[in-house]
């Protein structure tokens, strides 16, 4: 019995370290609770939110759009689940930059949060000719094995006129990112409101690597946003890297016949953490 035993253990071993070699990210804006969104008003579609998560099992979701409530809703129903995060006012009564992740996979160290602002340290700063305040949530976390990584989440300003505005929220955080310990991996996640086409990818690609771009075979549609409709017209939504190895990307198209879990489509990368030299 206890040579069995010995043999159950000896071929899961390998298993679970490969497990702990990898890291599962998601990225997600959830749409905010609208009660103008007809059939996809929160309160139908929130089931599905929490089914399109559950089926991901990330270790680590950055979302965008989210409310409390929701965020709440996520944690009640799959609790091992934490989220952190403030409203881009720096409380809780409006859209957050939500990080979510497992508690049984990763520990939370640090969280901040900074605003995409020429006074990045001053709650709900404004700048840019931008009508929202724009923000970044981060966290640095640490796996059971020992390894930290950054995750940082935020989201763009999304109208025509932004362009600039989109501009200088990609080289503030760039600069912030280039801050951070170079021997830390860094993850970034959010809805950028333009394509990779866009100077704003360029700037942040000079240092991290776009996982869809940098994988094999990625998997689903290309395109994320699609506004309830199914028929996404453009990849605003991105996953970026460094210190890292891309494994794998996937666009999850999930639906219920016209009901979605949000108006975009998530993304799901898995990254391999490579040796230090």
């Amino acid at each position: 019995m206890i040579r069995f035993l010995w043999l159950v253990l000896a071929l899961l071993a390998p298993v679970a370290a490969q497990a702990q070699d990898k890291l599962v990210v998601m990225s997600f804006n959830v749409r905010y609770p609208s009660p103008n969104d007809g059939a996809n008003v929160w309160e139908k579609r929130r089931d599905l939110f929490v089914e399109t998560v559950a089926a991901a099992a990330p270790d680590v979701v950055g979302t965008q759009e989210l409310f409390q409530l929701q965020g709440d809703y996520l944690v009640a129903k799959l609790p091992q689940y934490s989220w952190f995060g403030v409203d881009r006012r720096g409380d809780h009564a409006d859209e957050h930059m939500g990080v979510f992740y497992r508690r049984d996979r990763l520990k939370l160290v640090e969280q901040g949060n900074f605003w995409l602002s020429d006074a990045p340290d001053t709650v709900a700063s404004i700048s840019w000719g931008n009508i929202f305040p724009r923000m970044v949530t981060w966290g640095l976390f640490e796996t059971r094995a020992g390894k930290r990584f950054y995750l940082l989440n935020t989201h763009f300003p999304y109208r025509a006129e932004d362009e600039a505005a989109r501009e200088k929220c990609a080289e503030l955080l760039r600069r912030r990112i280039a801050a951070l310990p170079k021997d830390v991996p860094v993850v970034l996640t959010g809805d950028f409101n333009i394509g990779p086409e866009a100077k704003p990818h360029a700037l942040l690609s000079q240092d991290l690597a776009d996982v869809r771009s940098a994988v094999h075979k990625p998997e689903g549609p290309e395109a994320t946003f699609h506004g309830f409709k199914g028929a996404p017209d453009r990849r605003i939504d991105w996953i970026l890297a460094r210190g890292f190895r891309p494994l794998a990307f996937r666009t999850i198209d999930a639906h219920r016949g016209e009901l979605y879990p949000s108006d975009h489509y998530p993304v799901v990368a898995t990254l391999a953490w490579t040796k230090r030299r």
